[in-house]
């Protein structure tokens, strides 16, 4: 029966509680906090309580707790440190921002990749710092139009609102729900156009995608609103907005958006796979052409009866894995051939 893992959830209840302090403290003892934020608040504190949980249980799992100890070993080793941080802000860009193993992929994939994480990167900036009471505006002096922006207490830059600096301040969220949406629609006429993605589909793939469509429309619907609707269904799509906001920062802990925070581990597979280049490579003992690392063969031996798969052969003669691809599946096909008496 599944149980609650304590040492998860006391590191996720330590998370909640530092950033309830950070509230706290950032808003000045809740002076510059907006309580029509409450329920944003409550979304984030239950995100950042399920991240925390999911991902320490994560981290224990078999494969994700060798790639961890082996990635930290690589990092550390003696002689490849200085290299190894050297490395660091590269892999940082490539596999992190810039997401260049995409690329590779496909270029429509890459660029709706790019659109979305840089559109919430942008919101996120926005939303959370004023959901903590860590950014606020205030008017200055008598003049209605001049505002500083202020980062918890410290006053720092003064904008006229109806300037081009005053516009990018307040449309921060309208310019990162477009790149959002651009996003998203790159990714659905893939998704219904390509017969790859279809063929794969799952009832749930289109899930954060609809929350993302969601938040970005009515986040937009409301500046409509008051721009061009005298603040018609304002209130109405304020509500709603709310609601796709804070159902949405409930899911991360349990949908595909979680990826965010698993997307770091790459950086250490970077330093694991240079570690196995670096060393002696297994040899398929079919073909006896080099295909893997020693190092990954091995640690993949271990950690596979751990989760249910072994492929060690009958009688101890090796392992299935001690083939190269290209020769496992013309295993496979013999062994096809060999049930139905053969081919032709």
């Amino acid at each position: 029966m599944a149980r609650i893992d304590r040492r998860a959830a006391t590191w996720g209840i330590l998370a909640v509680a530092v950033a309830l302090g950070i509230a706290l403290f950032g808003s000045g003892n809740l002076r510059w906090f907006d309580a029509a934020l409450v329920g944003y608040l409550f979304g984030t504190l239950f995100a950042i309580f399920g991240v925390v949980y999911r991902y320490l249980i994560w981290l224990r799992r078999p494969p994700t707790a060798r790639l961890h100890r082996r990635a930290w070993s690589a990092f550390l080793k003696p002689g490849a440190r200085a290299r190894n941080a050297a490395a660091v802000p590269g892999l940082v860009v490539n596999k992190l921002l810039l997401q260049s193993f995409i690329w590779g992929r496909s270029r429509a994939r890459w660029l709706a990749h790019q659109l979305i994480f840089w559109g919430c990167v942008l919101a996120a900036l926005v939303t959370f710092p004023l959901t903590f009471g860590l950014l606020h505006f205030e008017s200055v002096g008598q003049n209605g139009r001049q505002y500083r922006t202020f980062i918890g207490g410290l006053g720092t830059m003064t904008f006229d609102s109806r300037s081009f600096v005053g516009w990018v301040n307040f449309h921060l969220l309208d310019i990162s729900a477009v790149l959002v949406l651009a996003g998203v629609f790159i990714f659905l006429s893939r998704r219904l156009r390509d017969p790859g993605a279809l063929a794969v589909e799952r009832s749930n793939d289109f899930l954060a995608l609809a929350g993302l469509f969601a938040v970005s429309v009515t986040g937009l619907a409301l500046t409509a609103s008051n721009l061009w609707m005298g603040g018609r269904f304002y209130v109405f799509l304020n509500t709603v907005h709310a609601l796709t906001v804070i159902l949405g920062l409930m899911y991360i802990p349990f949908g595909k958006l979680f990826h965010i925070f698993q997307r770091p581990a790459h950086l250490g597979a970077a330093y694991y796979k240079r570690e196995g280049a670096d060393g002696a490579q297994q040899m398929c003992s079919r073909c006896g052409e080099p295909f893997a690392s020693q190092l990954q063969m091995g640690d993949l031996k271990q950690v596979l009866p751990q989760v249910g798969f072994d492929y060690d052969l009958e009688g101890g003669g090796g392992s299935y894995q001690d083939n190269c691809p290209k020769c496992r599946r013309l295993m496979v096909a013999f062994a096809q051939g060999r049930a139905v008496g053969g081919f032709g």
